[in-house]
Formats: C-alpha cells, structure tokens, sequence
C-alpha cells in the first residue's frame, strides 16, 4: 500500500510550507471560574464544618 502523501520533512521548501500552513491552537480556556467554584466550595465545606462542631 503506497504512502500518497508527500512527507514535508523531505526538504526545506515543502517543511517551511508545511509548518506555515499549519492552524495555531486555539488558547486554553480560563481556569477562573474553576479556581472561584473550588474556594466557594472550601468554604462552604469549612462553614459546614465549624456548625456541626459548635
């Protein structure tokens, strides 16, 4: 079975091509609101936590 995909390292022309025609990664997504839930969630736990105690 024939490989019909030409392989862009086989030269420096058909790389930098290959390299410039590539899409960039969208940006990671915001850990913001991830790292908010977290700290409502510790303290709610801990505002729990102290009731039951008292």
């Amino acid at each position: 079975m024939s490989d019909n995909r030409a392989d862009p390292s086989s030269n420096t022309e058909a790389f930098r091509a290959f390299t410039d025609s590539t899409s960039p990664e969208p940006p990671a997504p915001s850990k913001t609101p991830l790292i908010v839930g977290g700290v409502v969630v510790a303290v709610v736990l801990i505002g729990l936590i102290v009731f039951l105690v008292s």
